[in-house]
Parts: C-alpha cells; structure tokens; sequence
C-alpha cells in the first residue's frame, strides 16, 4: 500500500490549499486583481511601501509607549477615585500589557532569527 503525498504538484494545486478570496498557497495566484493594492500594509503602509523596517519599528515603539502612558494615567485615576469608568480603565491596562507582550514576542523572534543566521554555515 502506498501513501499519496501530502503536498499536490504545483501545476494541480487542489481546493483543500486554496482560501476563498485570498488565492492559493504559497504566492502561487495573486491574491486579488493585477494591480490592487495588498491590504497587508501597517498602518497603511504597504510591503513594498517608501518606508523603511526601521520607521514602521521606530512608529510602533512609540505607539507602545503611548500605550502604556494611557495605562498609567487610567491607572492612576481609579487610585486616586477620578475615574469615571472602571471598565475603560481595565481596557486601556490589558491592552498595553497585550501590546507589551507582544513586543516581546517580536524582540525574541527578531534574536532568534539574527542567532540563526549567524550559525549559518557558507
């Protein structure tokens, strides 16, 4: 008994790889009309945008800490009973602490990847 591939051929690439309205897998179809634009910008910055890694990174640290300045004041309000709602106060802690992690996250991927390529071997 033989086991069929996991992966089709590139030329017949079945319904199972494919998702409704993005295109196939892989970058093998485009994924929307020839010259649309791609929605997967940040912040309205497009991948093959003007604006360098280092800006959009620079934008979101920034963006981070006015996250967790919001949080302090929030924070600092219901300490002190100013606070007119609790939940908007809560809201504001969790998603600096979201966001926080996240860049966490980033930071550690970001090692990782710079420790595997220097263990690249040529």
């Amino acid at each position: 008994m033989t086991i069929p591939p996991i992966a089709p051929s590139v030329a017949g690439l079945g319904p199972e790889w494919q998702i409704p309205g993005v295109g196939s897998v892989g970058g093998l179809a485009a994924a929307g009309p020839p010259g649309a634009p791609d929605a997967l910008g940040v912040d309205g910055i497009s991948p093959a945008g003007s604006a360098s890694f280092g800006d959009v990174l620079a934008k979101q640290v920034g963006n981070l800490s006015d996250l967790q300045q919001t949080a302090a004041t929030a924070a600092q309000s219901l300490a002190a009973g100013t606070a007119t709602d609790v939940s908007s106060v809560v809201t504001a802690v969790e998603k600096a602490q979201l966001a926080m992690q996240l860049a966490g996250q980033i930071r550690t991927k970001g090692s990782e990847a710079v420790t595997d390529i220097f263990h690249t071997q040529i």
